[in-house]
């Protein structure tokens, strides 16, 4: 007979760091967490209509327009990448709105099909994780000790967040996930 396993199953989770806000803005890196814990992440290289620049956000994730320049990928290569890693499933952006925004921005100037699926973190959340979030997020963050606001350790800071306010079981203890289990991934 085979034993029945209760881990929860982490969500993909998606986060992409931007050239600023509103109009004009553009993707400069996308980075995702998969479900088992790996990480993957590419600069994107900007199309040459693509001007708008904002220092603080510069400042924020320390990608320098020149850094862009010399490792960023191209539009298209970058969108294959997403729909090769991606294809069929569900990734969740705990901003939404922006990231949907700016994927479409990098997949239309790709002429390429997104064929994934986007959608808000916030969807898969609870009342009680909702409340416990912000908490368990500057928690998450000290314990992996991430100096770096770049997108993959974004998006590795919410599925562990999300996974850390998930309802602790009242059966096995095999069941409950710690957040020191999840930080020995």
């Amino acid at each position: 007979m085979c034993a029945v396993v209760n881990e929860p199953v982490a969500p993909i989770v998606i986060d992409v760091e931007a050239s600023g806000f509103g109009r004009g803005s553009y993707p400069i890196e996308v980075g995702f967490v998969m479900p088992d814990g790996s990480t993957h992440c590419t600069l994107i290289k900007p199309e040459a209509s693509w001007v708008h620049w904002d220092e603080s956000s510069e400042m924020l994730h320390g990608i320098s327009r020149d850094i862009l320049a010399e490792h960023g990928k191209p539009v298209d290569e970058v969108a294959l990448w997403l729909n090769q890693h991606l294809r069929g499933l569900t990734a969740y952006s705990d901003a939404w709105g922006n990231d949907l925004s700016w994927l479409g921005t990098l997949f239309e100037y790709a002429e390429v099909p997104q064929l994934f699926h986007l959608d808000a973190l916030n969807k898969l959340l609870s009342e009680e994780q909702m409340n416990a979030w912000a908490d368990t997020r500057n928690r998450v963050v000290s314990e992996l000790n991430i100096r770096r606001h770049r997108a993959s350790n974004d998006a590795k800071v919410i599925q562990r967040t999300y996974l850390a306010t998930l309802p602790v079981s009242s059966g096995s203890s095999d069941s409950v996930w710690s957040l020191n289990q999840l930080m020995s991934k």
